[in-house]
């Protein structure tokens, strides 16, 4: 099976929300899933308000709608948006 790279868009409920317990629910999230090579970096939307993105390698077997449930599912998560989505190879 092929691997897919993904870049996911993670926006808290709030500026207040703790952006490293979102990173460490989802890094724990995804690692459960396989996923390999997970990175984080924090975007400024607006008014203090941040985006995680996170970029990782995924089996492709395992489908974009679980990557969304286990993100979408974590504490003061807003919205969960796959940003881009490309096939790995090599």
């Amino acid at each position: 099976m092929a691997t897919v790279t993904l870049i996911i868009k993670i926006m808290p409920d709030s500026p207040e929300a703790d952006l490293q317990a979102i990173k460490t629910h989802a890094q724990h999230a995804m690692d459960k899933e396989g996923a390999k090579h997970i990175h984080f970096e924090e975007k400024p939307i607006a008014f203090g308000l941040k985006a995680v993105m996170m970029k990782f390698d995924l089996p492709e077997e395992k489908g974009t709608e679980t990557v969304e449930q286990h993100l979408s599912a974590i504490h003061h998560v807003s919205s969960v948006t796959i940003e881009d989505y490309r096939r790995a190879f090599g």
